[in-house]
């Protein structure tokens, strides 16, 4: 079984990649450029203004976020998983990276399927969904997002990845902070801004207001940066914009009040050879090895401390770090031994309902259990 026909199911929220912000879309995109390059044959379900090297099926011309739209999402998610389905003869394995509107074809589907979930685990009505959907083989980006599900049908942990030639380390930083993300109070904008007060170091924040936290950034951060000298807001940046932001900075602030399932941007800044000073939250323990590619600090008291002795930190290390965990060809292979292993669980065994796979913590390859 060595050239696989693969079905990537992406979100139409953003295109695959997306111009500007978007982490699922962009994971789709690099592990479908991966599987590509490795000679797989790889059907991308995307949005219109996607661009890829796989074969590009689209049900609406563009992204629903960048195109304006106000109406119901679902309506195009059921018309692309449709799509889907329709054409599900033709692949060996079907990889979702969106809603469970596909959970009641699962037994149904001639093929496999997994679903890698890209959002947080920690709603109530979850656990529910997925017992009454047993077969559905589940892929977490990290340990940390499967506590509050435990018992979830999980297939598998596999971290997201970048690949090494995105970024270009830089190891003469300027004497400024990077906060890239969402204007949400999850996100924490508010205690990055602390920081770099307490520190008296310029921050460079490249992020987006989405409609629902207007409100929040108009109360509450708005006040933070109109007229301090300390704060500039760059809005949404390119891949080129973070090149540029993120290669220069002194360290990426990651100060999170949420439990983050990972956390893209900071192996965007270790790309870079840059070190990220991140909140003890979620998936961060996962990504950043306290005193190797950043440091796990849980106030501002210990992030401004964390700033002042950033430098003890080897930038040519963390992009070592990097290199050595996060690449695209680690998350590809580590994707491959979960599809041909359910490949072959479909074949052999009719497709167990109680399928439990553990995944290497440092991205070593996945393990399948099939009971």
């Amino acid at each position: 079984m060595d050239s696989l026909r693969i079905a990537q199911i992406a979100p139409l929220w953003e295109s695959v990649p997306p111009l500007r912000y978007g982490g699922t879309e962009r994971v789709v995109h690099y592990l479908t450029e991966e599987l590509v390059r490795l000679g797989h044959e790889v059907v991308l379900f995307a949005s219109g203004d996607s661009c890829t090297s796989a074969e590009l099926q689209s049900c609406i011309p563009s992204s629903l976020r960048l195109g304006g739209h106000r109406g119901d999402p679902s309506v195009h998610e059921l018309i692309q998983l449709d799509r889907v389905l329709s054409q599900v003869e033709r692949f060996d394995i079907l990889h979702f990276h969106t809603s469970p509107l596909h959970f009641p074809a699962v037994t149904r589907l001639p093929v496999p399927l997994l679903n890698t979930l890209h959002g947080p685990q920690n709603s109530p009505e979850l656990e529910g969904l997925y017992q009454q959907f047993p077969s559905v083989p589940l892929v977490s980006i990290s340990d940390a997002q499967r506590r509050p599900i435990p018992t979830a049908p999980w297939l598998g942990t596999v971290y997201h990845a970048l690949p090494l030639d995105l970024y270009r380390p830089g190891y003469d930083p300027q004497p400024y902070l990077a906060f890239v993300g969402r204007v949400s109070p999850e996100k924490r904008l508010d205690r990055a801004i602390a920081i770099a007060t307490a520190v008296g170091l310029p921050l460079r924040v490249a992020a987006k207001v989405d409609q629902a936290d207007q409100s929040y950034w108009q109360e509450v951060i708005e006040p933070l940066v109109r007229g301090n000298p300390l704060v500039e807001f760059i809005g949404e940046v390119d891949d080129a914009g973070k090149q540029e932001l993120l290669a220069r900075a002194l360290a990426l602030l990651f100060p999170i009040d949420w439990p983050e399932p990972f956390g893209l941007v900071m192996i965007e800044a270790n790309a870079c050879g840059t070190p990220v000073i991140a909140w003890r939250e979620g998936s961060t323990p996962e990504i950043i090895q306290n005193g190797v590619n950043g440091v796990l600090v849980r106030s501002i008291e210990a992030a401004a401390e964390a700033v002042r002795s950033i430098d003890r930190l080897d930038r040519r290390r963390v992009r070592a770090s990097f290199e050595r965990r996060f690449s695209v060809a680690r998350q590809a292979q580590d994707y491959l031994a979960l599809y041909r292993s359910l490949i072959e669980a479909k074949a052999g065994s009719g497709f167990s309902r109680s399928v439990a796979v553990a995944a290497a913590a440092n991205g070593n390859g996945p393990v399948l259990h099939v009971a």
